[in-house]
């Protein structure tokens, strides 16, 4: 058990890494427009990080507390980071909150909120982890009676996903450059 951990956690960490070189490119833009002569710059602030990107982050530091890589095992934080992930829409954050769920981890056991959860996850996850998303859903299911699988059905449905609005600086016009003959 412990060996597979070990492997998803460097994978993970690796993942994580090539997320931070291609998004540190997006945190400062500058670009330049020829307009009737006059040079104009877009100018873009150092921004925060996208919504998806900073709700993925989150789930990944939530599975670093959940299983103490690198950091203090902790169940309360893992649960907090992957809600602040699951509510703003993101499946891996989904799956693993409906997994805590299941556990009854950092939270108290609740089989029709890891419903919800699993059922959401599996909704929004890409094509390649859908099927397992199902099945991990499918055996919470199993556990459940058909009004509870109601519920969290009716719960799924009535999710809304909570957006973070991202920091964006409108076009800003610089002082003309004269040309030079």
């Amino acid at each position: 058990m412990e060996k597979p951990v070990k492997f998803i956690a460097a994978a993970l960490t690796l993942w994580l890494s090539a997320i931070g070189c291609a998004t540190s490119a997006e945190l400062y833009e500058g670009q330049s427009i020829h307009r009737h002569g006059q040079r104009v710059v877009k100018l873009r602030t150092v921004r925060t990080l996208d919504w998806r990107a900073r709700a993925k982050a989150d789930a990944l530091l939530g599975f670093k507390y959940e299983h103490g890589l690198g950091v203090p095992q902790s169940y309360e934080p893992a649960v907090d980071l992957y809600v602040a992930a699951a509510e703003q829409g993101d499946p891996t954050g989904q799956y693993l909150l409906g997994l805590m769920y299941d556990k009854g981890h950092g939270v108290q056991q609740d089989g029709i909120r890891a419903y919800m959860w699993l059922n959401l996850a599996a909704a929004h996850a890409p094509r390649r982890y859908r099927e397992n998303y199902l099945r991990m859903r499918d055996a919470v299911a199993s556990k459940m009676t058909p009004g509870q699988i109601v519920a969290g059905q009716r719960l799924a449905a009535a999710w809304v996903p909570k957006r973070v609005a991202v920091d964006v600086v409108p076009v800003v016009p610089v002082v003309p450059v004269v040309p030079r003959w």
